[in-house]
């Protein structure tokens, strides 16, 4: 066999805020008939570098949490035909059909927008983070730094990106506690490691650059 199926709790576990798994409550609900999604791995790259795929798998036996079922996919890259029967246990399950009460944090996590510094993303640390008026949808306000750039670093446009929340999330979740503060407010991390509020920050000279 030239295929292996992912662990998706231990990916889940890698990237707790950007790799969905379905909750607890979805995964109690599974009966035979439906359908459940599956990573299969390829252990050779295809010709185009694609290693997975992800794909339904209907469900024909539960026993426990173990799971057979048979592959309800026409694959594109992976050596498998559909209807191959598959054994499966419930950490290889990264989607259902079923609504799932979860949906709405990881919304939050995805859809919730962020500037940060690429030395942010280099560093994997956030320092210092202030919340200005969100500008459109989606846009959160809030802009986190590393605190290591210098004036001529945060003057230049392109070093900045905006990405999801679960992005930083998976980096250090500690800024959750103080995300909700309405803006405008500005953050700094002390020596101890914890956040505190800056009270008296330069808001006129913020907004006038």
């Amino acid at each position: 066999m030239n295929w292996f199926l992912d662990n998706a709790r231990e990916a889940n576990k890698k990237a707790p805020y950007t790799f969905y798994i379905p909750s607890e409550e979805v995964i109690r609900q599974l009966s035979v008939g439906d359908l459940v999604k599956l990573i299969f791995v390829t252990k050779e790259p295809s010709e185009d570098g694609m290693r997975a795929e992800r794909m339904w798998v209907e469900i024909t036996s539960i026993e426990g949490t173990h799971f057979i079922g048979r592959l309800d996919n026409e694959p594109y890259h992976l050596d498998i035909a559909p209807n191959t029967v598959i054994t499966f246990n419930r950490e290889h399950i990264c989607s259902t059909e079923h609504d799932d009460p979860a949906n709405e944090k990881w919304d939050f996590y995805f859809d919730t927008l962020v500037t940060v510094s690429k030395d942010v993303l280099d560093r994997r640390e956030v320092n210092f983070m202030l919340r200005d008026e969100p500008h459109e949808e989606g846009d959160s306000g809030w802009s986190l730094l590393s605190g290591y750039e210098d004036d001529d670093y945060l003057a230049d446009h392109n070093n900045f990106q905006i990405v999801s929340l679960g992005v930083v999330l998976n980096m250090d979740d500690t800024i959750l506690d103080f995300f909700h503060d309405p803006p405008l407010c500005a953050y700094e991390r002390d020596e101890q490691g914890n956040f505190y509020k800056i009270k008296d920050y330069d808001w006129d000279q913020y907004l006038n650059n």
